[in-house]
């Protein structure tokens, strides 16, 4: 699992946890739906920060609060070329 699946799984989880559609949460964010789409399907492997900020601010969270969670906190890096 890498840094693109980890984000996915968060967004999902979050959207699950606050009952939103991801619809719903590119209106609320301001971001465009394929966007989203981009980063749930892996398409995008290193969402901007801008984009984890807005997806932050629609739940409520900073952005420290949106990467403290198990999955990324235990990631090891396989390959250090990633970034």
């Amino acid at each position: 699992m890498g840094y693109s699946e980890i984000f996915a799984a968060r967004i999902r989880q979050l959207c699950k946890r606050h009952n939103i559609t991801i619809n719903r949460l590119a209106t609320m964010s301001g971001l465009k739906q394929s966007t989203i789409d981009n980063i749930l399907r892996g398409v995008s492997k290193n969402p901007q920060i801008k984009t984890l900020h807005k997806i932050a601010i629609t739940f409520n969270m900073t952005v420290s609060e949106f990467l403290d969670f198990p999955e990324l906190n235990d990631y090891q890096p396989e390959d250090e070329n990633d970034e």
